[in-house]
């Protein structure tokens, strides 16, 4: 009896499971089932598309140059320091991850906008940033750089103190213990770090039409270019929203591989 209820409890988890990954799954299949069906590639030709390409991926380079350079030594912080408000000042910085992303780009158009904190001292400077290329490449950062922060904290975490405190014996110290002992060390949860927060700055639609709008080779990212020619070309949405399945494919495929390396410590 016991035997018959725990097959008949596996095949039911089982049958759970297989209807999620259907509903997960599912969707992904139908957009390239049409698009093979509409030979929707061919409405790639026109310029709107190619200019969207072109800028999400010059756009979303910037970002995560940004993001290595700024979110490395943050990431780093917060791993190993010690002080009061450390948690509240994690929680702050992941907190983009949760944000709906319509209320990320009104917190920062109230923030950059020509009326927004700093919109008058900008202003001044002959800065304006909103509805801009620079708008985008911001918003981009914003929303998607907490994915490498978190990945490079748990990085620097993993990182035995005893090697460390090996290297400083051998005569390491400083900026040539983190560059050339505790980055090496960690490069992998780095990687993965950086690719996922490329792949969020790529499909980030939300905080981008709000901050930065949608004008085609200025703002126009691809997310926005499918939001803009649903209704006209419905079959360059579809094949402009498939590149953009492929490349978040390749992201995480990417990410799990880095992440599950042999650790060859």
């Amino acid at each position: 009896m016991r035997l018959w209820f725990n097959t008949i409890s596996v095949w039911s988890l089982a049958l759970v499971g297989i209807l999620f990954i259907l509903f997960l799954s599912l969707p992904i299949a139908t957009l390239a089932i049409r698009a093979i069906e509409t030979q929707a590639w061919q409405a790639l030709d026109g310029d709107v598309v190619s200019d969207a390409i072109y800028l999400s991926f010059v756009t979303t380079s910037i970002s995560v140059i940004i993001t290595l350079l700024f979110g490395t030594p943050l990431a780093y912080m917060l791993a190993r320091w010690r002080f009061r408000g450390r948690r509240i000042i994690n929680v702050l910085v992941e907190l983009p991850i949760v944000l709906p992303p319509a209320v990320a780009g009104l917190a920062l158009l109230l923030t950059l906008g020509r009326r927004g904190l700093f919109g008058s001292a900008l202003e001044q400077l002959d800065i304006i940033i909103p509805f801009s290329t620079t708008a985008v490449v911001i918003a981009q950062t914003f929303v998607s750089a907490p994915f490498y922060i978190r990945n490079a904290q748990v990085g620097f975490q993993s990182v035995p103190r005893e090697i460390e405190d090996a290297a400083r014996v051998d005569g390491a110290d400083g900026l040539t213990l983190f560059f050339f002992v505790t980055i090496p060390l960690t490069a992998r949860l780095l990687g993965a770090g950086i690719v996922l927060s490329w792949a969020r700055a790529l499909g980030e639609f939300g905080a981008t039409i709000l901050f930065a709008g949608s004008l085609q080779g200025r703002t126009q990212t691809m997310p926005l270019l499918i939001y803009n020619i649903f209704a006209s070309d419905i079959d360059a949405a579809i094949m402009t929203g498939l590149i953009l399945v492929g490349f978040a494919l390749v992201a995480l495929l990417l990410s799990q591989w880095l992440r599950f390396q042999p650790d060859e410590r």
